[in-house]
């Protein structure tokens, strides 16, 4: 049976609603941005861009970098935003958007998150890269989906007990970043642990400016959690969904992040558009390789 209009919607001139995208628009190799005025920083190294775009805060282009086809596309703040963002390229490339019927052979899209993200432990500094081997989904977001395979009950029975998770919130969930990209991305110098996605930037982040917390110690109960090798690196907002989608989508996705603030020691970097334009040529010279 087609899928509804109202379910997968499309544009007058056929592209898909909110990403402004046709499938030939984008490559089979997609780096997310939060910001869309990041995309042409990593795009001004490309040899050549063959297609641009905008709609929203959803900026797109696709172009080559040493003879790699690569689409840089901004997703905004937020897992909302991803999940729009990752359903509507799963479409272009799984759903026949004419007969609006999934396809029968499906493609798997590599997915690399390059962001920016606050270190929870002394031991991250600031200006460090920072691969997410796991996420910690503390938002909500993904039990909207059946999530049942894609998770770790262990370490997330053993974080809900450390931080004594209130049962009103959202069950956290836990999710393995993608082992085939990470062989590519992988480097002495790259820190690699757990990244916690919140909801929101200032409260859920524990944050306080007039809003009391419903936990305020909660960060403190992150930055000390430990189950065997597991710990929580540093906090954003959108890897876990990043990650949650392209499992039960079956993309690839790994999230580099570049460690611009300390939380556990208070500070923040000196040049921190620096240190992202060097995790930028770093991704870039590896997605190369892929």
């Amino acid at each position: 049976m087609p899928i509804k209009n109202s379910e997968l919607i499309l544009n007058p001139d056929g592209s898909v609603y909110h990403l402004n995208l046709k499938p030939q628009d984008i490559s089979d190799t997609i780096i997310f941005v939060g910001d869309q005025d990041r995309v042409e920083k990593i795009t001004k190294h490309f040899d050549s861009i063959e297609f641009s775009t905008q709609k929203r805060e959803f900026k797109t282009q696709t172009g080559y970098y040493k003879d790699r086809r690569i689409t840089v596309l901004s997703t905004g703040i937020g897992p909302d935003n991803i999940d729009i963002v990752l359903n509507e390229l799963d479409a272009l490339v799984n759903i026949d958007l004419t007969t609006r019927q999934p396809k029968t052979e499906l493609t798997s899209l590599n997915i690399i998150r390059i962001g920016t993200s606050g270190s929870l432990q002394k031991d991250i500094p600031v200006d460090a890269f920072l691969m997410s081997t796991h996420a910690l989904d503390v938002n909500g977001m993904l039990h909207f989906y059946q999530i049942e395979g894609i998770s770790n009950p262990m370490i997330e029975d053993a974080f809900i007990k450390h931080t004594n998770w209130d049962k009103n919130k959202a069950r956290p969930i836990i999710i393995n970043n993608s082992k085939y990209l990470e062989k590519y991305f992988e480097n002495e110098a790259v820190f690699k642990g757990m990244t916690g996605t919140a909801g929101g930037f200032y409260g859920p982040q524990g944050r306080v400016l007039r809003l009391p917390l419903h936990d305020a110690g909660l960060n403190n109960k992150l930055d000390s959690f430990s189950y065997k090798d597991f710990r929580i690196t540093n906090f954003e907002m959108e890897t876990s969904v990043i990650y949650g989608l392209s499992k039960l989508l079956g993309h690839e996705a790994l999230s580099l992040n570049a460690i611009i603030a300390n939380r556990a020691t208070g500070d923040f970097s000196k040049a921190p558009k620096k240190t992202v334009e060097k995790l930028i040529q770093y991704a870039l010279e590896r997605i190369v390789n892929i």
